[in-house]
């Protein structure tokens, strides 16, 4: 029995860390857990790491990773012989944290913090490195981890760090030191704005262990096993080999050879009547190659494809039924047309109004919007139909001109401001966009590319240049230091911004031209991508309103020019391609509006040479209350129809906007037709204006 127990008692002593007593096998907090049988020696790596008195003389593969056998035991009976000091500011701690107290340890559980780098120094609870927030409070903070995403509370302690890049990325210490041990030196960077190097040094600052090696599914065995596999499959038409179409030979007819473009079809040389050393290409391939199978002859057809009146570029289609409008279309059914919000524009403008209605507790989007301009009451469906048309013409100028965006009229990114994030604008702003594309609403037109590319990852590997920041002053200084030429230019510029770049972090000394073009780089991504990350989230959280955010996620190619190109101007010779003209079945009737609609083309062509008082979008908003065509296109088509009155001279056109017609009087002059069109239209201009 005593031999027994002896032997069990010794097992148990070798289970141990011969510097902390603990058997605890966790490689993320204690290191590498090494036992040496034939010296009876089990020790954690972290904790050889933090020994005062042992370093690292021998090779990688001696004793414990350079550590001698030796020097390990001679460190151990050193630091039996010490006694726990009562208080310590700041001293050379052997151990890991959360150890148990103990006279032989130096410091007791508490939230130590050991620095893996430089002279391995170590750090009680007061005098440990802490981080500093630095961001407004007006500013809402995420309240999840970013490694595990359960929730956190927002507030720097020894369990809880920050990115020291974006800001927007917190954790758990267990969970980033966790991830560190897993994607060690190579991989491991922030999860939200992918920095690396400032990322590493502050997580080294702050405790966190790197491992200096690759990453663990790396490093797995036979982790990429399935690389090797090729495909072994006959797939032609009728498979002739008795073995069946898995059977392959090394050699012969029964061999299978694959694809040579994409390896992921085959046949028997024999199935395909193969000579010996030929290659083969599968059917999908040699379309691709050749360019003449039907989905690239659909697709070469649908780039021409074009609507024949309007040549808008967001009318192109690159895959059948998925044009902007079709798509808009199908989303369109999601809104009911039993049920309906009130929407009422008043003096502050149509953004004031549809901000109000979106922050009702009662609002749904999938409800219609019934609209009325203070002043008019009346109620009638034709009506109704044209006030929401020119709510959302008016509400997407008055978006393309507010504070959330910035730069050139038609080439605009988002804005920093810090009430509109308080008060969640970007929310609101992606949610009425959202909307005005549902609801029948005009192409958005205003976006530049590096808005699209940030929102929707389109165009992927397109890297963001300084011309994407606009004509702005800090565009300008970013410019000198692109274009410095020499050390002390650089320098120079440099200094010129360096208040900006010491908040965006890319503060640093530079030595050679050479690292012009990655500070550029940096500063572009952080201005434009790192500083907007939360203004840019909350703008697709309000796009995916009804769908939409998700539908553009599917076909960015298509939806491209609803946002990023302006609408085509109206034009004299296609604007009346835009309308169907209804003629009299009466011939002499048929020949007056014959004449009358060659005054219409007349007018129209002095609309556009500024000699009218009209211009073309006043015509075409009193037509259908739209200044351009909508995304999801007219419905019903524009139409154009006759009035022969009595007295011609006292006749003026009419309009019906709910259903884009356009009624125009037979009038005997083109002088007359002319009077009365600027009259009708100029009331109508001045209406709403007031």
């Amino acid at each position: 029995m005593k031999r027994m127990r002896g032997s069990g008692d010794e097992n148990s002593d070798l289970d141990c860390c011969a510097l902390c007593n603990l058997s605890e096998n966790s490689p993320d907090k204690y290191g590498e857990k090494v036992t040496l049988k034939q010296h009876n020696l089990t020790v954690h790596y972290f904790c050889l790491l933090m020994s005062s008195g042992v370093y690292q003389r021998g090779e990688e593969d001696e004793g414990v990773y350079g550590f001698l056998v030796e020097d390990i035991k001679q460190e151990i009976r050193r630091s039996s012989r010490l006694v726990r000091p009562e208080r310590q500011d700041e001293i050379q701690l052997r151990t890991v944290p959360e150890m148990p107290p103990s006279p032989r340890r130096t410091g007791g559980r508490g939230e130590f913090i050991f620095q893996f780098t430089g002279l391995f120094p170590s750090f009680c609870r007061e005098h440990h490195p802490t981080q500093t927030l630095a961001l407004s409070p007006r500013i809402s903070l995420p309240g999840s981890c970013s490694v595990c995403l359960d929730p956190l509370e927002p507030v720097l302690s020894y369990s809880v760090l920050k990115c020291p890049c974006c800001h927007s990325s917190w954790f758990h210490r267990d969970c980033i030191q966790r991830q560190a041990h897993s994607a060690a030196m190579f991989f491991f960077r922030c999860t939200i704005c992918n920095n690396k190097d400032l990322f590493q040094q502050e997580m080294l600052r702050l405790g966190i262990h790197i491992p200096e090696r690759d990453a663990s599914w790396e490093l797995e065995e036979n982790a990429y096993r399935e690389l090797l596999q090729v495909y072994q499959r006959c797939d032609a038409l009728k498979c002739h080999c008795s073995g069946g179409r898995n059977y392959s030979s090394q050699e012969g007819r029964w061999e299978i050879v694959r694809c040579m473009f994409c390896g992921s079809r085959g046949t028997h040389r024999k199935c395909s009547s193969l000579r010996f050393n030929s290659s083969w290409t599968c059917e999908d391939c040699r379309h691709a190659v050749s360019g003449d199978g039907p989905l690239q002859k659909h697709r070469q057809a649908s780039r021409s494809c074009t609507l024949r009146r309007s040549g808008q570029p967001w009318k192109r289609c690159s895959v059948q039924g998925s044009s902007p409008g079709e798509i808009l279309r199908r989303l369109a059914r999601q809104i009911s047309p039993v049920q309906s919000v009130a929407v009422v524009v008043k003096r502050g403008g149509a953004l004031e109004a549809a901000l109000e209605v979106l922050r009702r507790p009662d609002f749904t989007p999938r409800h219609a919007l019934a609209v009325r301009f203070s002043g008019n009451n009346a109620q009638q469906e034709g009506v109704a139909r044209g006030n929401l048309r020119r709510f959302l013409g008016l509400l997407l100028k008055e978006l393309q001109s507010s504070a959330l965006f910035e730069g050139a009229e038609d080439c605009k990114n988002l804005a920093l401001d810090p009430r509109a994030v308080q008060d969640d604008l970007y929310f609101d702003a992606g949610c009425l966009l959202a909307l005005s594309l549902v609801h029948g609403g005009p192409p958005v037109g205003f976006f530049s590319r590096a808005l699209y590319q940030c929102l929707f990852g389109f165009p992927q590997d397109c890297p963001l240049t300084l011309q994407d920041m606009g004509d702005t002053l800090l565009a300008a200084k970013v410019k000198a230091i692109q274009d410095a030429e020499s050390v002390d230019e650089l320098k120079e510029a440099v200094l010129s911004a360096s208040d900006y770049l010491e908040v965006a972090g890319c503060l640093r000394p530079v030595s050679s031209l050479s690292e012009r073009d990655t500070l550029v780089d940096d500063i572009v991504n952080f201005h434009l991508i790192t500083r907007m990350h939360l203004p840019l989230q909350r703008f697709r959280d309000g796009l995916k309103t009804l769908g939409v955010f998700d539908e553009i996620q599917t076909h960015p190619e298509v939806f491209r020019p609803v946002f990023c190109c302006p609408p085509c101007r109206l034009s004299a010779g296609g604007m009346p391609d835009l309308f169907t003209v209804r003629f009299s079945d009466i011939e002499e009737r048929k020949a007056k509006e014959m004449a009358v609609l060659g005054f219409w083309r007349q007018y129209l062509h002095e609309c556009e040479d500024g000699r009218c008082a009209t211009s073309l979008e006043e015509v075409l908003i009193f037509a259908t209350s739209m200044e351009v065509e909508p995304v999801m296109g007219f419905n019903p088509a524009p139409s154009i129809s006759f009035v022969h009155p009595e007295d011609s001279m006292s006749m003026f056109p009419g309009s019906q906007p709910n259903l884009n017609h356009l009624v125009l009087p037979v009038l005997p002059s083109y002088e007359l037709f002319k009077r009365h069109m600027e009259y009708t239209v100029c009331q109508l201009t001045v209406m709403q204006a007031l």
